[in-house]
This record gives structure tokens, sequence and C-alpha cells, in this order.
């Protein structure tokens, strides 16, 4: 017998055992006689622990993967996770740092030591918490972008691309963490908008007494300005183009010259020009080919090394080694001394910050190893052009070609210790040999130098995104010819948010295209982000995150999972609150408490009875529903509707399986004639057996449960059974059990309704007259006249011959009127009145609303979810309205 709840904790963890442990969560590549069908996990950080961000990514993906499987697919999919360079490091310092041990007092081998270490103790947690999502991939099969098979592909993709022009090195500006002393992608990067200041500086013009005024936000980079920019059509400074300028504090002169990158209408219209510390500034340095000079040093301290003899004053000379912040306070108490500060206003602006650790990022003058990304990036756009490689939703690939067609070379290379050391030598003239092993950069370095030469191994490491942008081929075994490499590649679809398109979406494009000569995927599927139920971003500065594996332990994984899918729209970002997930747990609880009430019922599976058998009009109409189910989900999927599959999946079970199938089922149970008792017994079971498998790929945990319970199968086998065909039911669906159904749910429903909006008690058993009624109304009203009086809550359902009733309220069900009278049970007058109080009030306040709704400066000025929840409440009261004016109708 099956417990009065379901109880998720006490069969998750038995049941997830059950299936990996039965092998049928692995794919055969030998296996011929079935398609193959993979998705390539997004690897998450080997230091993360599961968030909202990852429970959504895994559940989609989770879903459509044990939906094929069931279709008979040979389904990988492919387990694994990043190494994460920084977060690792991080981590592994800190707990260095612990014991009182110094990264740099023990050296680079020793640390790596330290973090494989760490990683067999405590790296790689998510993967058990990926378990406990119900997240069906093919462990046997797990990678790891260390392990030697993928360290071998990253090796293999650097030395080639490097041979083939791709790979160079460069001095450019880079994204710097002056804590990590390293290069950090944009993904990296998270902009803050903080309180600081604009300060105005006066800059003397050479041989004049006029002066020129910068506005600048970091005046302590002013020691590296090489030039002041004017717009070229700005009248105010075209007289003044190719004058130079007295750079105050060191004394060197600068030119002002003409840029389209000033903007007249911002600031002062000038702008200072530091090439080495500004990305945009960087740009302009190079259309003009000025000097660059960098001030500030690896730690974002003042850095005077590149400044000539005359241009250390003394009060410069008072900077060197100093803070960025710290030198900062002391130029602009110095140019208020000289009096070249005109003021200082309060400034909110955007500022770099290093996701990892908080530091104020730095654009860097630095040499690096970058990859030629233009170039990498046209096959890859071509393949989303041609129609290769297909986006959903499609609006996303502008954003791919906007990004693609306008890529910067890719700096690839990061001072860190953790990660893959980038397979480059030097020579004593620091010249370069890039090979497999040491080995080979030395037979390169003898024929260089005509000698053997000391080599010194180029110390950095690869940036993640370089080795993961592989996965999708170096996971199956390249550069190796291997048998998955042959069945698995191209996989069929990537699963994942929209925020990494370019990080790591379009940089597998590049590798797959480049090196397979083939797409990695055919289909990217991109959904939103996980956001609170107001529409803002989870934080935990806000608090309003929710962590998954406490939403599993509170109400269940299944419970989550159904969430996430009925929230998952196509282009839109998903509102979640635990009070969402607390509704859906009541359908996983409705599924519960149905398969208990079909156990009561002595509902068994028959194997042999055959829906052509079944002859009830109750039956033949679920049966009938239940091939509609089949197909709307399994078109669903298909086209990743992931919200109108779960809509589908709770629709028919809570709508028509459990309030009206299940319902009408009591009295057959009870029947007599023993042969409609066994066939709605047997209808039951195949329904709610079908219905368990069309569940089965959102939650499988209750589904599995029940599969088991009522001998469908051997325990943890629904999912390997086969996914249902429409076909198999629709042929006892016939028009005449439509239209019969049809009428008595629909019968039900108005009288349910008149009486909710009339107000009459729930307790109260009312008369019910059909007025204008046919013969076959008249016989539906015979037929199921004890269902309709039991569900409905009438005691008599007649003929109106005679006169309509005193008081009454009516409705309309196909040709007939529907006639109750409320004489003595409601007072007509007070109910009128009533109504009407509420429907002015109703009025008044959508009256306010939409005069608020089109006001342009609340639309302006007002939080996005503030807007949203008013028109989402204007919906809500134009419902009500209707439903009250319809009431008034009614009478």
């Amino acid at each position: 017998m099956l417990d009065k709840k379901f109880i998720p904790s006490s069969v998750e963890n038995d049941l997830y055992r059950l299936w990996e442990e039965s092998g049928f969560f692995s794919a055969n590549p030998e296996q011929k006689d079935k398609k193959p069908f993979a998705i390539m996990i997004p690897p998450p950080n080997v230091t993360g622990t599961l968030h909202m961000g990852h429970a959504l990514t895994m559940t989609l993906q989770d879903t459509l993967i044990r939906w094929r499987r069931m279709q008979g697919y040979d389904v990988l999919w492919q387990p694994g996770t990043d190494h994460a360079g920084i977060s690792t490091q991080l981590v592994v310092d800190r707990k260095l740092s612990e014991k009182g041990i110094d990264r740099k007092s023990i050296g680079r081998d020793e640390f790596i030591k330290h973090v494989w270490e760490w990683k067999a103790e405590s790296g790689g947690e998510i993967t058990k918490q990926l378990r406990r999502l119900g997240a069906s991939l093919d462990w046997k099969r797990e990678r790891f972008t260390m392990d030697e098979g993928l360290s071998e592909a990253v090796k293999k993709v650097f030395v080639t691309l490097y041979r083939e022009g791709l790979i160079y090195q460069d001095n450019r500006l880079v994204n710097w963490d002056p804590v990590f002393r390293s290069a950090v992608s944009d993904l990296e990067v998270e902009n803050k908008e903080v309180n600081g200041h604009l300060w105005y500086i006066h800059y003397p013009i050479e041989n004049s007494d006029a002066i020129i005024t910068i506005a600048t936000t970091r005046p302590e980079t002013m020691l590296g300005d090489v030039a002041v920019a004017v717009h070229p059509e700005n009248e105010k400074y075209k007289h003044l183009v190719g004058k130079n300028i007295i750079l105050p504090l060191t004394g060197r002169l600068i030119p002002i010259i003409a840029d389209e990158y000033s903007d007249p209408e911002k600031g002062t219209g000038a702008v200072k020009i530091t090439p080495a510390h500004d990305f945009n500034d960087f740009e302009v340095g190079r259309r003009h080919n000025l000097k660059l000079i960098t001030i500030l040093d690896e730690s974002a301290a003042i850095d005077l090394s590149e400044l000539s003899d005359n241009e250390r004053t003394e009060f410069v000379l008072s900077l060197d080694g100093l803070p960025r912040d710290k030198a900062r306070k002391q130029i602009i108490a110095e140019l208020e001394r000289l009096e070249l500060l005109e003021k200082a206003e309060p400034h909110r602006n955007q500022v770099p910050h290093a996701e990892r650790g908080g530091a104020v990022i730095e654009p860097r003058l630095t040499t690096q190893w970058y990859c030629d990304a233009p170039t990498l990036a046209k096959p890859a756009i071509e393949a989303v052009q041609t129609g290769k490689i297909k986006f959903v939703p499609k609006q996303w690939e502008n954003t791919y070609f906007a990004w693609m067609r306008d890529l910067q070379p890719w700096c690839i290379s990061r001072q860190l210790w953790w990660g893959h050391q980038i397979p480059a030598w030097y020579g004593p003239d620091n010249h370069v040999f890039v090979a497999y092993d040491e080995n080979e950069a030395k037979e390169q370095a003898f024929k260089h130098y005509g000698k053997e030469e000391i080599l010194r191994r180029d110390e950095d490491v690869l940036d993640t995104w370089f080795s993961s942008a592989l996965w999708p081929f170096s996971t199956l075994g390249w550069p190796n010819e291997t048998a998955e490499l042959k069945k698995y590649y191209p996989g069929n679809v990537l699963i994942t948010g929209f925020d990494i398109i370019f990080f790591w979406v379009a940089r597998m494009m590049m590798m797959g295209t480049h090196f397979m000569q083939d797409i990695p995927f055919e289909t990217v599927y991109l959904h939103g982000l996980v956001r609170d139920e107001k529409g803002q971003k989870m934080s935990k500065t806000k608090g309003n995150g929710i962590d998954p594996l406490e939403v599993i332990d509170e109400f269940g994984a299944d419970a989550m999972r159904f969430t996430v899918c009925a929230l998952t729209g196509p282009g839109r970002d998903i509102k979640l609150g635990k009070k969402r997930i607390e509704e859906y747990r009541s359908f996983i609880t409705k599924i519960w408490n149905a398969a208990r009430f079909c156990e009561m019922n002595e509902v068994k599976y028959n194997p042999n009875f055959s829906v052509n058998n079944a002859k009830l009009s109750l039956n033949r109409w679920i049966l009938g529903e239940l091939s509609q189910a089949i197909i709307d989900a399994t078109t669903a999927l298909e086209s990743f509707r992931y919200d109108e599959y779960a809509s589908v999946c709770y629709h028919f079970t809570w709508d028509k399986f459990c309030d009206w199938f299940l319902e009408f089922a009591k009295a057959a149970f009870q029947n007599e004639d023993q042969t409609i008792v066994e066939e709605t017994r047997a209808v039951a079971a195949l329904v709610l057996k079908t219905l368990l498998q069309i569940l089965h790929p959102v939650i499988p945990f209750i589904t599995e449960t029940l599969w088991g319970e009522f001998n469908f199968g051997n325990k943890g086998t629904l999912m390997v059974s086969e996914w249902p065909i429409a076909e198999m039911f629709s042929t006892v669906k016939t028009q005449e059990s439509s239209e019969e159904i049809g009428w008595v749910i629909r019968f039900i429903t108005e009288i349910r309704t008149l009486r909710a909006e009339m107000n009459v008690p729930p307790a109260k058993f009312i008369s019910a007259y059909l007025k204008d009624a046919n013969a076959d109304t008249l016989q539906y009203a015979n037929v199921w006249g004890d269902a309709i009086k039991r569900m409905a809550r009438v005691d008599s359902i007649e003929y109106l011959q005679g006169e309509l009733p005193k008081d009454f309220a009516q409705t309309i069900v196909n040709e007939a009127t529907v006639i109750l009278p409320l004489a003595g049970i409601i007072d007509i007058d007070a109910e009128k009145a009533r109504l009407a109080k509420e429907l002015d009030k109703i009025v008044d306040e959508l009256t306010k609303l939409n005069t608020k709704l089109s006001n342009q400066n609340f639309i302006q000025k007002a939080r996005p979810e503030i807007i949203e929840e008013s028109r989402e409440r204007l919906k809500q009261l134009t419902h009500d309205k209707e439903r009250i004016e319809l009431a008034l109708n009614h009478f």
C-alpha cells in the first residue's frame, strides 16, 4: 500500500543509486541500431556548488535527455567539470594561508600538488549535488578539463593554431586584477555603479596664458597622458588642434588632437588620452600613433620607470610606489595647491571589479598571448547564416552576429599557476619556441641557435575558456579517432544561458568548425536568468537568493524541477519564489493522491486489455484525451517549449484525469455490473501508466516510485520504458463520447460557477432546471444525473415546462438554458447590491491604474518590478470586472 503522503527524501537517494548502478545512464558508442542523441553539459566550476542557474540548466537538459532516452535514442549526456583557474587558485591559496603557508615560498610544482590534493578531497562537490537534482548524466564518462586527455587536446590546439599564425603574442591592454596580478576575461569582470567624483583640471597651453579644462574620474592616470582629444567639428576647440599642452605635475608637452571619440556634449568636450590605461584611449592612441606610457605597476601602485628624468619632479617622485587611491588624494591636493583644480563634482559611474576577490580592475598594457578570433569566427558565423546551427529563440542570432562581427583578438594567457601551462619556451634572447614538449622545443632552439641553450618555460597558463571551447570534441577523445567522436560529434543540442553566448557558445563553434571541420551542435537553446518573484536579480547582498539544495530538502527535487519547466518560456527570465515551488508541490501531491485512490479501488495493470475493447463513453473519452496529451507533450518537447510541456502535463493530470475521470469513475467502480468495473479499472491503470511515462522526464522520482508500486515494470525501469505513441489510444476516440462527456463537464462547471458567483453556500443543495433542451441534452442529464447531483451539489434536475421561478439565476450550456431557483437561498437584492458595490470599487481602481500606467514620468522613473506588478494588477482587475459583470447578467 502507498503511504498516505509522498515523502521525497525517503525515495530520492535510493532511486538515484538504483538508476546509476543499473547502467541506464550510459551511452553505447558500439551500438549500431540506435540513433545517437548527445548533449554536452556546460562544465560547472570544480569549486562550485549548485545554484539556481545550474538547477535551471540541468533540469532542462535532463528533461530532454530522459525524453529522448525513452524514445529509443542512444543517449549521451556528457558530464564533467572545469578546472576554474582563478577560483581554484584562490581556494587553495586560502587553505594554505590558514596553515601559515605562502604559495610563493613553496613554489609552483609544490603548489600544484596541493591543488590536486584539494581536488581529490573536496573538488567536484557539485557533481554530488547534481545527483540530488536527478540529473541522469553518463557518470562513467566524467571528464575534467585538466585531466590527461583533455590537456593533450589543449596542447594540440595551441601548437596547431600557433603554427597556422592564429595564435601570437602582442602588447595590448587587458583587464588586470591587481590582487591576483593576472589578466582576466570580460566575464570575470563585474561593473558596479559607485559614488565617485568628476574632477575638472586645468591643462595650460604651451606659449599661451590660455588653458583647456579636462574632466576626469581618474586623476592619478594623468601621469600617463600623451594627448588631449577634441571633436574635429567642435567649434570651441578647433583652433587649438595641433598645439601642445603642458601636462601638469610632469611638464610633459602633449598635443591637442582631433578625434571623434571626444563627445562635445560630455564633460568639457575635451578628454585626456592615456592609451596605456584606458581601452578607448588605446584605440585613439593607435589611430594617432601616440606613445604608450605605463604609470601603474602590476599591483596598481604608481610606477615611474617609464617617465623621463625631466618629468620626475620632486612631487612626482613622492608618488613612486603609492597605491592608486593614495596617489589620487595627493595629486588632487597638489593640483589644488597649484590652483589647477577648478572643481570636483559628485559623480556616479561604472567601475569594473573582479568577480573573484572584488578588486577594482585596472586596464593594463602587457604582453600576452592572443588568439585570432576574427579569423576563426568566419566559418562559425557562416554556420548560423546557412542554418546549420539554429538558435532557439531565433532572436538570439542577432546578438550572436553583433558580437561575432565585431570581435577583438582573444587574450588567452593568464598569470596564474593553476591551469594549462602554455607550451612555449624562451631562449636567452627571449626568442619563443612553441612545441608539444620541452624536447621538441630544444630541437627547435638547436636549429635556431646552432647550439644547445638553456630554455625558460613560459609561466603563464591558458584562459579556462580556451580549454572549455574544445569541450564538444576533447571529451570524446580527440585528437584520437574514437568511436565516441565518430558517433556523438556533432552533438544535437546545447542548452545554456544567454549570458555566455560569446564566452563559451561562440568559442566552441569557432574551435569545432576549425578542428573538426564541422559544427559542434545543431541547435543552441538559450534560456533566461533565474530571478526572484519580483523580477530582481538574485544576489547575496539583497538576500533574495534561493538555494536549490534547501528547496529539494523542503519540497523535493520533483517540485523544483516541475516549477522550473513550467516557468521556462522562450526569451524570458524566470521569476522564482518558494511560493511558486510550493504551488507545484501541490501538483506532485495530487498525483500521489490520485494513485492512492486508484490503488484503493483495486486498479491494476492488465497487459491483455485492448483499448479497442473500451465501451463506456467515460473510458473512451479519457483515452481520446490521453492521445491528444501525448501529441501536445511531444510537440512541446520537440520545439523546446518546456512551459507548454509542463502545462500539458499539469492540465491533463489535474483537470482531465483527477478532477473529472476519477470523480466520474467513482460510480463505475461501485457498479454492480463487473464488466463496467473491470473495464474502468483497466482504463484507469492504462491511463495512469501512460501518464507516468509522459511526466517522467520532468518529475522522475515520484513517477518511478509509482511505476514500481503498480508493477507497470520492474523498479527503476520507467526511465527506459518506451515513450507513448498517441495512435495507440486515438482509435477509440469518438465524437459521441467527446460530446457526451464534454456536455457533462460543461454543465457541472457552469452550475459550480453560478453558485460561486451568486454566493450560494457550498454545502447547500439546490434544484436545477433545463429550458429549451434537445433530446441529446435530456438523455445526458438522465444518464449522468447522479454524478451531476453529487459534483454540482444539486438535488434534482428537471425540464422546465411552466413559468420561471420568482428569483433565479441562469446560464447557457449548448442550446439549453440552465436555471437555478434561489428564492429562500440567498437575498437576490442584497447580492445584486454587493456585486454592484464590488464592481464600482474595481472600476475606480482600474481608472487609477490606467492613469498611472499612461503616465510616461512613472514609466521612466519607476523600478521595472513595480511597473510589472502594476500591469499584472491591471490584468487581474480587468478579469474581475468581467467576472462580476457576467454574474450580474445571470440574474
